[in-house]
């Protein structure tokens, strides 16, 4: 997964069977969520717990776009004695695949029904993982970050590019959230069909990026 992964174990021996089985899990993830910014797993063995419980916790916190923090958290009660730390996590895994898909559909939803802003791509710096988009009506310009695109849009952008997007207010100003393509990737908004929305005067200015 592109996002960055922290693993944390607490009276758990530290396998690389044990291992390999979270990235594999966590890798999953974006199968039901386009793009996770973090993910947190964090693996415990409990010295004092239930007769009827099993000794293994499991904690698994996930952050996505524009700032849900997802929690999950298996606790020993949950489990049989006999359950293995693989199946706790296991479980822990399919409870957050379920809160993913439930927020993705959400946010589907809301894209489809109800009016969000619009703007384009008129500054995009790939490799440093930036861009800048800019609304027509208002000619306002809003930092965007590739955390913040949605449906791996990323590779898919360039300057001239038609977005959908939320904003909420960084620590440097407007940030723009959710960005979603849904125009032609890279397609110079001149060259759009006649129904197009038409380009502002005041985007003139910006040279052309090809």
């Amino acid at each position: 997964m592109e996002a960055p992964l922290e693993l944390s174990f607490r009276n758990v021996q530290k396998t690389a069977a044990l291992e390999d089985l979270i990235r594999e899990r966590a890798a999953k993830l974006e199968q039901f969520h386009s793009h996770t910014m973090s993910c947190r797993v964090a693996v415990e063995r409990l010295h004092e717990h239930q007769k009827s419980g099993n000794p293994y916790r499991v904690r698994l916190a996930v952050r996505v776009p524009p700032g849900h923090d997802l929690v999950v958290d298996e606790r020993p009660k949950k489990h049989s004695m006999h359950d293995t730390v693989e199946r706790v996590l296991i479980d822990a895994f399919k409870a957050m695949e379920r809160q993913l898909k439930k927020l993705s559909d959400r946010q589907h939803m809301e894209v489809k029904h109800h009016d969000v802003p619009i703007a384009f791509v008129v500054r995009f710096f790939k490799e440093q993982g930036y861009g800048f988009i800019k609304t027509p009506e208002e000619g306002r310009e809003i930092y965007f970050q590739r955390a913040a695109t949605l449906h791996r849009d990323w590779e898919r952008l360039a300057v001239g590019t038609q977005v959908r997007f939320e904003e909420v207010m960084g620590e440097k100003g407007p940030q723009a959230t959710t960005v979603q393509i849904i125009d032609k990737p890279g397609q110079r908004i001149p060259d759009r069909e006649p129904e197009a929305t038409e380009v502002p005067m005041a985007w003139q200015e910006w040279p052309d990026h090809e």
